[in-house]
């Protein structure tokens, strides 16, 4: 929503300072110029970048125009999720983990959690990780190195895009150049014409070096920094869910360890411990009124 907001800031403001120096707004529709500067940076992109970038660059940009997933309530299910899985290990062992693990789409623990289930990476990022408590017998230091190694990795890729939509933000000026000049050969061209031709000729070519830097400035490279933020969420989400997995294999109960993944959590999304707390006493008291309705009544 921000970003159309933007862009519709971004275009107006120009647009409109134009007009009010008296500007002619058709001299700025030059759609030659537009082809030869975008057609030229997609070309750039797709050189540069393997089919996996470019279907990464394709899904950023459509995620870009979504809200963001990682408000307060939506950790809040998380802590709600982890609590529920914690407290099942801590009363039955970590193996009672084991088949909602090995098949967490048909887990009737984490078919609670729709998103999560969805959430491929994540998925794999925390099932992976108590499979490994579970039959890796691996220390809780190895295992938080591991994690590390794997956040790593992960936000790596995430970067893929980013840095390939910075490089087509930082060659359009100078494609916009490009455009320019092959404006000024044709105006070239049309020298000993009416002055009124040579002179849209002129402002034709001037246009190329305008849609570059507005493009470069006003467009692209504004949304490879929102991609950016988008993938440092997600690794921030990832860090909460690796201290929260970590605090409670070195020991720590289940409400201790979710404290220490609230801490993680941004502040300006971060839930209050009481809040956290009274969501999982809640959770808790459900469970256990499913549990004695679904008891068998004594004889």
């Amino acid at each position: 929503m921000f970003i159309i907001i933007g862009i519709v800031v971004v275009v107006g403001a120009v647009v409109g300072g134009y007009l009010m120096e008296h500007g002619h707004l058709l001299v700025l529709l030059q759609p030659a110029e537009l082809v030869i500067i975008a057609g030229a940076a997609v070309g750039t992109v797709l050189i540069a970048n393997p089919l996996h970038v470019l279907k990464k660059i394709a899904n950023g940009l459509i995620g870009a125009f979504k809200p963001s997933r990682f408000s307060k309530q939506f950790y809040l299910d998380n802590m709600k999720m982890c609590y529920e899985m914690l407290s099942r290990s801590r009363k039955e062992g970590l193996m009672a983990l084991e088949s909602d693990i090995e098949e967490p789409d048909k887990s009737q623990l984490f078919s609670k959690y729709p998103w999560f289930v969805k959430d491929h990476h994540t998925r794999d990022f925390v099932c992976d990780t108590l499979r490994m408590a579970i039959v890796g017998e691996i220390d809780p230091f190895d295992l938080n190195q591991m994690i590390e190694l794997d956040m790593e990795v992960e936000h790596k890729a995430a970067s893929e895009p980013i840095a390939a939509l910075s490089t087509m933000a930082d060659s359009l000026p100078g494609l916009g150049i490009v455009a320019a000049v092959l404006g000024v050969v044709i105006t070239m061209g049309a020298l000993g014409g009416p002055p009124e031709e040579i002179g849209h000729k002129v402002a034709a070519a001037l246009v190329g070096t305008f849609l570059g830097i507005l493009l470069c400035y006003g467009f692209i490279g504004p949304l490879a920094a929102n991609l950016a933020k988008s993938a440092e969420e997600e690794n921030v989400y990832h860090n909460v869910l690796r201290v929260l997995l970590i605090a409670y294999l070195k020991g720590q109960a289940p409400i201790q360890a979710l404290e220490f993944g609230r801490r993680v959590i941004p502040s300006r999304v971060r839930p209050g411990f009481n809040e956290m707390e009274v969501y999982c006493k809640k959770i808790a008291a459900e469970a256990a009124a499913e549990g004695a309705a679904a008891a068998p009544a004594p004889a």
